[in-house]
C-alpha cells in the first residue's frame, strides 16, 4: 500500500478491487459513493463484466426485491479487445475457422471478476458467470437471467424497469431503455456495439410474469475500462465529470 497520500493514484488492474483501503471506482453504485471518489486518493476501477452485472443487479438487492442468497448467474458476450495484445493479434492475424464462431473461456468458473461481482452486488455468493468472447473489437453485452418466484416481493418485469429507471434518472451515464423496447433491437437482433466508443451503459429489461431477462450493454474499452478512469479522475479532481467522454 502506497503511503503517500498526496498523491492520486487510478489503478486499473485487478489488485485492489476489493481492497477496503482503496475506493471502488463505480460512482453509480449508490448515493454516497461519488463522495467517497471525490475525497480519496486511491482508486481501483471495475473490471468489465462487473460493471454491468453490478449495475444491473445491485439495485435490485438493496430494494429487497432479490434475496443475498440468490443464485445467480450470468453470460457476456464481449469483443476481443478485452483480451489484450495477444487475443487482439490473434483475431487480426489468424484466419483459423474457429475464431469466426463465438468462444465460451474460463470455464474452470473461477474469473478474476467474480470477487467483485459478489462483493458490490451485496450478494452473498458470486455468480455463475460464463464469459464468452466474440469476434469483432470492443462492445460488451452482460446477460442476467432471473426468476420471479424466488423474489422477495411480487414484481413483474415492468415494476422491474421502472424501479432502474427511478434509481437511475440522474445518472447521466446510466439509460435504463423502456420495457417495451422492441425498437431498440434491430429485427428483433440485439446490438452489443451500440454504446461503443461512448462512456454510456445501457439497462435492458425483458421477460414476464414467470422470467425475467437483464442486460448490460456498454463499451468494454469505454466505460468497462478507459471510461470509467477518466470518469473516476474528473470526480476526484472536482472537474464536471463528462469531461473528455461527451
Amino acid at each position: 500500500m502506497v503511503s503517500n497520500n498526496k498523491t492520486k493514484i487510478i489503478d486499473a488492474s485487478t489488485a485492489f478491487r476489493t481492497n477496503q483501503e482503496w475506493t471502488y471506482g463505480l460512482p453509480e453504485l449508490d448515493k454516497n459513493q461519488r463522495n467517497k471518489i471525490q475525497n480519496t486518493s486511491r482508486i481501483s476501477v471495475p473490471g468489465c463484466h462487473a460493471t454491468g452485472f453490478i449495475l444491473a443487479i445491485q439495485p435490485l438487492v438493496a430494494e429487497g426485491i432479490i434475496p443475498r442468497d440468490y443464485p445467480t448467474s450470468c453470460y457476456s458476450l464481449t469483443g476481443y479487445s478485452g483480451g489484450g495484445k495477444r487475443l487482439i493479434s490473434e483475431y487480426q492475424n489468424s484466419n483459423r475457422e474457429q475464431l469466426f464462431a463465438p468462444r465460451q473461456y474460463a470455464l474452470n468458473l473461477n474469473h478474476k471478476h467474480l470477487p467483485e461481482m459478489q462483493l458490490y452486488s451485496g450478494l452473498n455468493s458470486a455468480p455463475l458467470f460464463t464469459p464468452i468472447v466474440g469476434n469483432y473489437y470492443q462492445g460488451d453485452a452482460v446477460t442476467i437471467p432471473l426468476f420471479p418466484r424466488m423474489f422477495i416481493k411480487n414484481v413483474s418485469a415492468r415494476d422491474i424497469q421502472e424501479l432502474l429507471a427511478s434509481y437511475y434518472k440522474d445518472e447521466r451515464f446510466i439509460r435504463v431503455i423502456p420495457y417495451d423496447s422492441e425498437a431498440y433491437l434491430e429485427d428483433g437482433f440485439f446490438n452489443p456495439m451500440q454504446c461503443n466508443n461512448t462512456n454510456y451503459l445501457d439497462i435492458f429489461v425483458f421477460g414476464h410474469k414467470d422470467e425475467i431477462l437483464l442486460v448490460s450493454r456498454f463499451d468494454n474499452l469505454g466505460k468497462g475500462a478507459s471510461g470509467a478512469a477518466i470518469q473516476n479522475m474528473n470526480i476526484m479532481l472536482g472537474f464536471d465529470e463528462g469531461i473528455g467522454l461527451e
